[in-house]
């Protein structure tokens, strides 16, 4: 078994924990802590670092995709509905009824949620962007008020780079 790495560090949104080997992120978690017991050291594997570093540029409004390896364990539904969270577009948001439909369950509304209250790899795999089929922000293991400043930040930036683009 690889050992494992923890790192953390303050994001505007609370402290975020990172768990990983030398070879991949294995969870990125919102944690209730205030004071840092981890921070990114000089024995910090390559990965942790590079996943903090792309963290901390979402966090600024300058990264909207991640390229950071990770793993992550579940079943094999689980699997395909964390799969089809990376599909969602950055600054879009889906209905759970629209990913168990492309995952093709269209009844297992109820399953997804239940699959993406297990994702361990929070904005990378970007759970925050499922909403209810109503629009309403609904479940979120990170709180719902971060899942409210997830959203919002990335509409903002996302609108900031539309018209930085049309310049």
């Amino acid at each position: 078994m690889n050992e494992l790495h923890k790192a953390e560090f303050q994001s505007p949104i609370g402290v975020v924990e990172i768990i990983g080997t030398e070879r991949a992120i294995l969870s990125i978690l919102f944690s209730e802590k205030v004071e840092l017991d981890y921070p990114i050291g000089p024995d910090s594997p390559s990965v942790i670092v590079d996943c903090q570093r792309q963290l901390e540029e979402y966090f600024k409004g300058e990264r909207m995709e991640f390229n950071i390896p990770f793993e992550s364990t579940g079943t094999p539904f689980q699997q395909k509905v964390w799969s089809a969270l990376t599909e969602v577009p950055y600054a879009e948001t889906v209905s759970y009824g629209a990913i168990a439909k492309a995952v093709g369950s269209e009844k297992a509304v109820r399953a997804v949620g239940n699959a993406n209250s297990k994702n361990k790899l929070t904005i990378v795999v970007p759970c925050h962007r499922i909403i209810g089929s109503t629009g309403k922000l609904t479940g979120y293991a990170g709180t719902l008020t971060r899942k409210e400043w997830l959203l919002r930040h990335e509409k903002k930036v996302g609108k900031n780079l539309q018209s930085v683009n049309k310049t």
